[in-house]
């Protein structure tokens, strides 16, 4: 729906004395658009900032009679909060409703209508407003239901793969979540633990992981710089991928991550494990194969290194295995 959320408040408080109208205009930036303390408004009229909430109260109450106007905004704004599950972050919410300008003319309205309940900041929530004062009862059950289920995939997950509520609507779910400082919500969509670097990338490395994830395929270093961004130097992405374990440099320059299934090590040492693991002999066929779908390099440079009569050995059958030491 469409209000001129200014000229409703600016309505609202033409009557006030001047001194009131002032101290409302400014508590709530409905002119400025930056809300100031208590301290700072006393300090411009010289007065202490219990005499501020003095004269900001006996304005409440000198427009509490107006207030019977505005049931058709405030059950527009009843209506977004009841599809939200009753809950949501004051950040969203005063977006949602005000857009970019008149966010402080939203704050103003909440805090008069009678329905409505902010409820401040702490260590595991952001401000949210509610129109049920047990819906942070619930919120909180649902954030910790998903904390263990994160626990338990260890890895960020989508609201379709939480199963805990299956009759709660996703977009209520999400409301739920939101409000958390704990559980997060990435740029692909997914939820996470607010420390993951899937959900906050701390640095170049982490940056790099998120860009090899989404492309599910070897990249060189110089190709996942350009996909992290103007900012990432290739060889600055060089030099702090090859000191993380979570990457395998498995070519001249490309890497792969660890966890799908490439070994650490040089062409060397992947025959090594590919015949220790197998505890049998194996064709150059098998070994060439087995060696491609780890190291992306030529045969060449792998018959190269099973030539190395100093860690393989070729039995009569034509096959190889590794030297026991």
């Amino acid at each position: 729906m469409n209000f001129n959320y200014q000229k409703i408040c600016l309505n609202l408080l033409k009557d006030l004395p001047e001194r009131q109208k002032e101290v409302i205009l400014r508590r709530f930036g409905l002119e400025s658009g930056e809300r100031e303390t208590l301290e700072s408004i006393g300090r411009g009229f010289g007065i202490t900032r219990e005499r501020v909430r003095q004269i900001e109260s006996d304005g409440f109450l000198r427009l509490k009679p107006k207030l019977e106007s505005l049931q058709n905004v405030f059950q527009h704004f009843t209506e977004q909060l009841k599809s939200a599950g009753e809950i949501k972050r004051e950040e969203t919410l005063l977006s949602r409703l005000g857009g970019e300008n008149y966010q402080p003319q939203i704050f103003f309205l909440l805090t008069l209508g009678e329905p409505f309940q902010r409820v401040s900041e702490t260590k595991e929530f952001h401000p949210f407003w509610t129109i049920n004062p047990n819906s942070q009862e619930t919120a909180q059950k649902v954030v910790n239901s998903f904390y263990q289920k994160l626990e338990k995939t260890s890895r960020p997950i989508t609201i379709s793969e939480y199963k805990s509520l299956p009759t709660t609507p996703p977009e209520i779910l999400e409301s739920f979540l939101e409000v958390s400082k704990i559980i997060q919500r990435n740029e692909a969509g997914l939820f996470g633990l607010k420390d993951w670097p899937e959900i906050n990338p701390r640095n170049i490395k982490d940056k790099a992981y998120l860009v090899f994830k989404k492309e599910v395929r070897p990249l060189h270093f110089r190709d996942a710089a350009k996909l992290i961004g103007p900012d990432a130097l290739p060889q600055t992405v060089h030099n702090e991928l090859i000191k993380d374990k979570r990457f395998v440099l498995v070519g001249r320059g490309t890497y792969a991550l660890k966890e799908w299934g490439y070994e650490e090590g040089d062409v060397k040492d992947v025959i090594l494990k590919i015949l220790r693991k197998v505890k049998k002999p194996l064709s150059k066929k098998e070994i060439l194969e087995k060696v491609s779908k780890q190291r992306l390099v030529k045969e060449t440079t792998i018959l190269l290194n099973l030539g190395n009569k100093k860690y393989f050995l070729k039995t009569p059958e034509g096959k190889y295995t590794f030297q026991k030491s």
